[in-house]
């Protein structure tokens, strides 16, 4: 099992590879050149900035078995049908059950958007966030080692 994650926006890389580390898991971090980011424990593949450029770099590199960080259901879908695991940055578990009312909410909320619906932004990060993601990662790795 490999890690990957959908890092130009995740907040909990650092919960990720202290984590990785107790369990000597391997984790590769997908950037676009916007983003500088430099580990000595993960590997950091950084590709040309463009829409979804990351997304499709990490898409292109899961095997079954995986685990996938991102928040995105599209990302999340995907990875799901190559038979990853998924986890968002708050431990939600992505399943086969939860994707399609996932991405319909998704393309309600874009049609909202559409019609100039614009919605606040998100809350401030909690520790209780923190503390959920970090609970959800240890159990998916130790139920699928």
């Amino acid at each position: 099992m490999k890690i990957l994650v959908d890092a130009d926006a995740c907040p909990v890389k650092d919960i990720i590879i202290n984590i990785a580390k107790k369990y000597n898991l391997e984790v590769i971090m997908f950037f676009d050149t916007s983003h500088i980011y430099k580990n000595d424990y993960c590997k950091v593949v950084t590709v040309d900035k463009g829409r979804d450029s990351a997304d499709f770099a990490l898409i292109g590199s899961i095997k079954s078995g995986d685990l996938v960080i991102s928040q995105d259901y599209g990302v999340a879908s995907i990875s799901l049908s190559k038979k990853a695991i998924v986890l968002n940055q708050d431990g939600f578990i992505y399943t086969d059950d939860n994707i399609d009312l996932l991405l319909f909410q998704r393309h309600l909320s874009k049609t909202n958007r559409r019609h100039g619906n614009r919605p606040k932004g998100p809350k401030k990060r909690t520790s209780a966030q923190d503390d959920s993601f970090r609970i959800s990662l240890i159990k998916v790795i130790e139920a699928n080692l």
